[in-house]
């Protein structure tokens, strides 16, 4: 498995506000046996344990539960819970993995409890994370020891994205969606995909809970109004009834759906991804995955998906990533297949050892280094 496969699911024309167009995706048929409910947190930042002296913390304002157990009566929540006034200080709420079975008295549940987006965005910031795997002269004793920790990025909430609340809010939602095509400027921001239409009506309102890139804050700034979707009917002698226009009207719709096909397939299905299986959920399985981090790619994703036995995809959320951070991923790709080996490393990008040790100090990873390598590279 390295791509996604969105079979079942097809685009109808997208809504726009300002810069910000939203494209549903309908499912042929709700995904058999899965249901996805929404668990708000309320404000503040969470704290997670990832493994042994390893903690990731962000921003969590709620998580999502799979339940596969087949009662999809318990499972769809509607509406969002809200807490009472302003908290004076921040609150830190510590969870147990970023994806952890539900118990009851001590007996398992067919449910399973995750944090959408962040367990794409560890699996980013894990990358490589335990730094050189030779200790090489040029490397400080904090890469030896301690390696890329602390690993930060930055993202922005979806209610500081422009135009993006009053398009969720505004637009309306197909009885068949099951998930949605996020685009700033014309420009894919995120995919989110759910198994049933009665999931994606309940977490249709997370969107704005969600993180985004650098790029998608910026597009969605400065970027112009995007042009809205129109059927465009020549007169015609062969419009001569009702059927005619509505049969017109119709290839117009799919020939939009088509057009758009084909550049949702450029930009996110075509690519291959690696993938890192999280948990099995009988015959369904979470997986995230990291693209190819190719300089020659624009549009980059980190995600995760849920698939079934066919590997056919039932949920997806994704995260576009900045050009930096592409860079940033690229740069750590290279210096792992080298074992971190500067010189070699250099000679594989085409460029020199002086060159890298800047590249290396403009991803932000200058604490790596020994002093001396700096100053060289500086002089």
């Amino acid at each position: 498995m390295n791509k996604l496969d969105m079979t079942g699911l097809t685009a109808a024309p997208g809504q726009t506000w300002g810069g910000i167009r939203l494209v549903p995706l309908l499912r042929d048929k709700p995904a058999d046996g899965l249901r996805l409910r929404h668990e708000v947190y309320g404000p503040g930042y969470g704290a997670v344990e990832t493994g042994p002296r390893t903690s990731y913390l962000s921003y969590v304002p709620h998580g999502f539960v799979a339940d596969w157990s087949g009662d999809g009566s318990r499972s769809a929540t509607y509406g969002t819970q809200l807490g009472d006034g302003s908290p004076v200080t921040i609150p830190v709420r510590r969870h147990h993995r970023l994806a952890k079975r539900r118990s009851v008295k001590g007996v398992s549940e067919q449910r399973l409890r995750f944090l959408p987006l962040h367990l794409a965005l560890d699996g980013y910031l894990a990358l490589h994370f335990n730094g050189p795997s030779v200790v090489w002269d040029e490397w400080s004793q904090q890469a030896v020891r301690r390696g890329l920790s602390p690993r930060a990025e930055a993202a922005w909430a979806g209610w500081q994205v422009r135009g993006l609340a009053e398009a969720l809010r505004l637009f309306e939602i197909h009885p068949d969606q099951c998930g949605v095509l996020v685009y700033a400027a014309d420009s894919l921001a995120a995919a989110f995909v759910v198994p049933h239409p009665e999931d994606y009506r309940a977490l249709h309102p997370s969107l704005i809970e969600d993180l985004y890139g650098e790029l998608v804050h910026q597009y969605a700034f400065f970027g112009a109004a995007v042009p809205a979707f129109e059927a465009r009917i020549r007169d015609s002698r062969h419009l001569t009834t009702l059927a005619d226009l509505r049969a017109a009207a119709l290839a117009q719709e799919r020939s939009w759906t088509a057009a758009h096909a084909t550049l949702f397939a450029n930009r996110l299905l075509d690519p291959s991804y690696l993938y890192e299986r999280v948990y099995r959920m009988e015959s369904f399985v979470l997986w995230r995955f990291l693209p190819s981090f190719s300089r020659g790619e624009a549009e980059q994703h980190i995600g995760e998906v849920i698939t079934d036995h066919k590997g056919r995809v039932a949920y997806l959320k994704t995260f576009r990533l900045s050009e930096a951070q592409i860079r940033r991923g690229h740069l750590l790709n290279r210096l792992h297949d080298h074992d971190w080996h500067l010189g070699r490393t250099a000679q594989s990008l085409g460029t020199t050892e002086a060159d890298l040790v800047r590249r290396i100090r403009d991803a932000g990873f200058s604490s790596l280094l020994k002093h001396g390598v700096e100053r060289v590279a500086r002089g």
